[in-house]
């Protein structure tokens, strides 16, 4: 499997009482498909899998596959502390006939490369279906290191990896050490680098408010090689980036980006709060300066 493109690791909309809202996450799914995203990513960090139960994940996978019903690639996060309960995600989404699953690190176990590898080959054997690994250690506690690649890289079903370290030497690494897996930009604010270093596609939080200007970053570098104009669209983005990673409020401000599109998807789950009426107007002001500066980029200014 190729993966080209923006991806979104779409959010969880939830009604008051915290229920999962169906008919919202069906509005957010057409609202990114329209705005040009090139596939889906189900049960991410921005979709707060860890706050979920089994039967609402599977529940979800169902859903996502009917409102996408093939018109881009739909991948399942398979994210959970023991083998056995991504085990059980995996064979699920097997048999709901998605496109591909993700593989996380098991949080909080902090497993050496070895065990965590075999994590992920006894997910695969499950499985059978292309797989996106997920490196982001500053959640989990254990980077994927080389052993693990080595690993991993017996099975050919380990298509990419979003690189979520935020270590640039990673990046060199997987561009230059492991050609047999797929760049997939994870930390946002080194987009551009990852494209420069060869990456197609990205794995994006922000693209769910913000389809459009993460999609004009990723036609500028990957497919025009415009890296000046990239440059820009990037510079344009940096602030709201910044403002996503600030004060540990990332998956409220993903939230509240939405709501300005009358896209609402509810409160994040507890123990997250929503944020505040202050920090809302600053969002606000950020993503609409943003706007406004790649859409004169877009227009050749």
């Amino acid at each position: 499997m190729r993966f080209e493109g923006i991806y979104t690791p779409i959010v969880t909309p939830y009604r008051d009482d915290y229920s999962i809202d169906r008919d919202r996450f069906a509005d957010i799914t057409e609202h990114l498909i329209a705005a040009g995203v090139h596939g889906i990513v189900l049960a991410g960090t921005t979709g707060e899998y860890y706050a979920q139960t089994l039967e609402e994940r599977v529940d979800l996978m169902r859903l996502a596959k009917d409102v996408i019903g093939g018109r881009v690639p739909l991948i399942v996060g398979t994210g959970a502390i023991r083998t056995e309960e991504s085990i059980t995600y995996a064979e699920q989404a097997a048999e709901i006939c998605v496109d591909g699953i993700m593989i996380s690190t098991p949080p909080y176990a902090t497993p050496s490369g070895r065990e965590n590898a075999e994590h992920a080959l006894s997910i695969d054997r499950a499985a059978g279906l292309p797989i996106l690994l997920y490196n982001y250690p500053a959640r989990t506690g254990a980077s994927m290191d080389e052993t693990y690649l080595n690993a991993v890289s017996q099975s050919a079903n380990f298509c990419a990896i979003k690189e979520s370290s935020g270590d640039i030497d990673r990046l060199h690494l997987l561009a230059n050490n492991y050609p047999n897996i797929q760049l997939s930009c994870g930390m946002d604010d080194q987009a551009l680098e990852f494209f420069v270093w060869g990456a197609r596609s990205w794995v994006c939080p922000g693209s769910n408010f913000a389809p459009e200007a993460h999609v004009a970053l990723y036609r500028a570098c990957s497919l025009d090689g415009n890296f000046d104009k990239g440059r820009r669209i990037m510079a344009a983005l940096l602030p709201m980036m910044s403002l996503l990673e600030r004060g540990g409020k990332f998956v409220q401000c993903i939230k509240q980006g939405l709501a300005l599109r009358n896209l609402s998807p509810g409160p994040p789950r507890r123990p997250l709060q929503p944020m505040d009426e202050a920090e809302q107007q600053v969002l606000a002001e950020t993503i609409k300066k943003m706007d406004v500066e790649v859409r004169r980029i877009e227009a050749g200014a």
